[in-house]
């Protein structure tokens, strides 16, 4: 890091005197210890694993109480694959007496 700076002083007894000093100061740093940068990226990386989880909880919580309230969005809107993955489960699941009569079908 380049630090540029001024000093100045105005002394005003016979004779007056100004007095104006400039200069620079260079400075860098090395961590002495890179454990530490290690464990700041570590922490980097968890916190943005977090974010991406409360952001697809979040999608998917607020997509499920459009489907609620009985809204969508269009099909041709730019924002329909934001929720194009979210569906409930009673259309993944087939439900306990449909499952139950194909398992009777089958054994016999």
């Amino acid at each position: 890091m380049f630090t540029p700076f001024y000093l100045g002083n105005d002394v005003n007894p016979e004779p007056y005197v100004r007095n104006q000093n400039f200069g620079a100061q260079v400075s860098f740093s090395v961590p002495l210890d890179f454990e530490m940068v290690s464990l700041c990226k570590e922490l980097a990386k968890r916190k943005l694993e977090k974010e991406r989880l409360d952001y697809a909880l979040v999608r998917a919580l607020k997509c499920a109480e459009l489907l609620k309230l009985g809204y969508k969005i269009r099909e041709d809107s730019p924002f329909a694959p934001v929720c194009a993955d979210v569906v409930p489960i009673a259309a993944v699941v087939p439900n306990s007496s449909a499952a139950s009569h194909a398992a009777s079908q089958s054994s016999q």
